[in-house]
């Protein structure tokens, strides 16, 4: 089968032909709608991973997917030929990933039934998004009426989270760059802040002198970053950093400051599907690319500022 893959640690990724999984007792074997393009897929072929856990090369890139089952392993319960579903593709060494024509998953990894109201292409988009907007929301566990200041906002993850949390009645305070008022008003964002027009800090202050109750910052890739964004935070409120940037030596008087770490399970995707297919949460696609134009996606991702999420069809 076609794949896109690298051949070592910090290669270009490249076009290249590999088996087919062979299923297994206890997996199920999809044919590939799509997979979705995360940072950590590029992370992983970087050597994120290196000397934690095994690797095989070619190392087939991605998690993310979306597919219909073709075949199921001895053992297989939850799951027949002929099923839409969508999670994440975790086999017994990193680098049997999704952005291929086949995919084999274990019934116990994030898996659920794909949500019936969208393609499964657009599905693929929603795993790791998804359930990192649904932890950071359970994290934070913010009541009606709260503010919280979201930094990447346009992203994956911002989309999704920008959209649970005005769910919730919590006041989503977007922070992007470029002019994305009517796209992050769409998605229920009380206030939409573009970082290149204006510095974040005084637009903040402006309109929460006393600070916002939470942070969530998806895109600060150093600790002062972090720092100066937590200190929009009022004492007795949390600071989230999805990249690991929190340093509670340089937390704000009163501010907890909180590392993120998502742990994947299939049943909140299948809350998410819920979701998807009752209206509440859309998933935004900005560009679905074919798998011989996979390398380029990746470069772009690499270059940050998406604008939603990118698929990889194959």
């Amino acid at each position: 089968m076609r794949a896109l893959a690298v051949r070592a640690f910090r290669a270009a990724p490249e076009l290249v032909e590999v088996p087919d999984p062979v299923v297994e007792p206890g997996r199920i074997l999809v044919k590939v709608a799509a997979a979705g393009l995360n940072p950590v897929d590029w992370l992983i072929a970087d050597g994120m991973l290196e000397g934690m856990a095994p690797h095989v090369f070619p190392l087939v890139l991605g998690r993310d997917f979306a597919g219909t089952v073709t075949e199921v392993g001895h053992g297989v319960t939850r799951f027949a030929v002929g099923d839409a579903v969508f999670g994440q593709a975790c086999g017994a060494a990193i680098g049997q990933g999704s952005y291929a024509q086949y995919v084999s998953a274990s019934e116990d990894a994030p898996l659920a039934l794909a949500p019936t109201s969208v393609p499964l292409v657009r599905a693929a988009a929603l795993p790791t998004a998804g359930m990192t907007a649904t932890q950071i929301l359970e994290a934070l566990a913010l009541p009606q009426g709260a503010s919280l200041l979201l930094v990447g906002a346009a992203g994956g993850v911002g989309s999704c989270l920008t959209q649970l949390a005005a769910a919730r009645g919590v006041r989503v305070l977007a922070a992007v760059r470029g002019p994305e008022h009517a796209r992050m008003a769409g998605l229920g964002a009380a206030v939409t802040l573009d970082t290149v027009a204006r510095d974040l800090a005084p637009a903040v202050r402006e309109l929460h002198p006393d600070g916002v109750d939470a942070l969530v910052d998806l895109a600060s890739g150093t600790r002062d970053g972090f720092a100066a964004r937590a200190a929009l935070v009022r004492p007795g409120g949390t600071a989230l950093s999805s990249l690991h940037q929190e340093d509670p030596a340089r937390a704000p008087r009163g501010v907890e400051v909180v590392g993120f770490e998502m742990s994947p399970r299939g049943d909140m995707l299948t809350d998410l599907a819920r979701s998807v297919d009752g209206g509440r949460l859309r998933i935004v696609v900005e560009a679905e690319v074919p798998l011989e134009q996979g390398a380029a996606a990746v470069a772009r991702n690499r270059a940050g500022g998406a604008r939603g999420r990118t698929v990889i069809v194959p």
